[in-house]
């Protein structure tokens, strides 16, 4: 595997069309690659920015409210040593419903409105473009992980590969079957992209990824059946005793209806 990072201008508020961005520096793209793009761009360029400090209740007040309109659960950021809010948004497990002001040049920045279709958009645009039939997208973003420093990328979203390496019921090394495992393609790519886009001011942020063998693309959009099948409820999480051992708030986002 291969993992090349593609520097471009500072993208702003004054940037709005990210189809031009990806043609100005992804002059060429190679079959069977996979394109990792950070979602603030995504975001910035959909114009999903809230000016840090409008409003009446201050910048913190504004931020909780944002939080809260995002998020489908939430818990106050009084309750974290912290100050900050932990939140199950877009049925994932992440700080401050992935809202962030780094690198927002004065701006709160929100995830994208619909990543999924973003994603699926700039798939069919690359293929259209470079001719390919064979090509995958992720959208990503950072998360800390419990009980360990520093924050891992995970894909808020893919298409047009196949996102898990299903081990269940395949030998390991001695033949003893495989009983739950299941590998996160789309999160291991995320990280491997993570490392050379870096999240600071290295204003890298996006990153090819090619020599792919253990890839299986597919010349489609993954399906809504597919999709659903990546959530875990909290009923089945394996992580479902801590995540229900917290008194929830609801969030104004839409329910999962087995969260």
């Amino acid at each position: 595997m291969i993992v090349t990072s593609v520097k471009t201008h500072k993208i702003t508020a004054r940037d709005t069309d990210l189809l031009k961005i990806l043609d100005k520096y992804l002059l060429k793209v190679e079959e069977r690659s996979i394109i990792a793009i950070t979602s603030k761009i995504v975001s910035i360029c959909e114009g999903q920015l809230v000016k840090i400090g409008q409003g009446s209740k201050g910048s913190w007040g504004q931020k909780d409210e944002l939080i809260e309109r995002e998020a489908q659960y939430f818990l106050p950021r009084s309750e974290n040593k912290y100050g900050v809010s932990l939140t199950i948004t877009n049925n994932t497990l992440v700080a401050t419903s992935g809202i962030d002001e780094s690198n927002g040049n004065g701006y709160y920045i929100l995830w994208p409105k619909d990543p999924q279709k973003t994603a699926n958009r700039i798939r069919l645009h690359l293929m259209s473009r470079c001719n390919l039939r064979n090509i995958g997208i992720i959208i990503t973003d950072s998360r800390t992980v419990p009980l360990r420093w520093g924050v891992t990328a995970f894909a808020l979203v893919y298409s047009g590969f196949l996102p898990l390496e299903n081990y269940i019921g395949k030998p390991d090394l001695f033949g003893r079957k495989f009983e739950f495992e299941q590998m996160s393609i789309i999160d291991n790519l995320a990280c491997a992209a993570a490392v050379v886009m870096g999240e600071g001011a290295e204003q890298t942020p996006m990153a090819v990824i090619t020599d792919l063998p253990f890839v299986q693309f597919q010349d489609r959009n993954p399906t809504e059946k597919e999709l659903d099948a990546l959530k875990i409820s909290m009923d089945k999480d394996l992580y479902g005793p801590f995540l229900k051992s917290v008194k929830w708030r609801k969030g104004f986002a839409k329910q999962n209806s087995d969260a």
